[in-house]
């Protein structure tokens, strides 16, 4: 059996980088919301970015949904699941 690749881009992108204990918590509460609503979400370190990096290091962790920020600092489970379920 042939698997084929997920043609959809991830809904919920989180930046961060490693050692961000807020990073930590964010990525707990993304793959937790993620998981329950069978959506796909991917992680991308400003470290290996340097756009990202620039416009988003005062902010990690940051969350994207369908290509829009959507929470800095911290991730509320509630609104992400909200907005998630639009």
């Amino acid at each position: 059996m042939i698997i084929e690749p997920d043609p959809q881009p991830p809904r919920v992108v989180l930046i961060g980088k490693p050692g961000c204990h807020l990073c930590d918590e964010a990525r707990e509460v993304v793959a937790r919301v993620s998981a329950d609503l069978g959506v796909g979400w991917e992680e991308r370190s400003i470290l290996d970015d340097p756009d990202l990096h620039a416009r988003y290091w005062e902010q990690i962790p940051v969350t994207l949904v369908d290509g829009q920020q959507h929470d800095f600092w911290r991730v509320s489970e509630a609104r992400l699941r909200a907005a998630l379920s639009r």
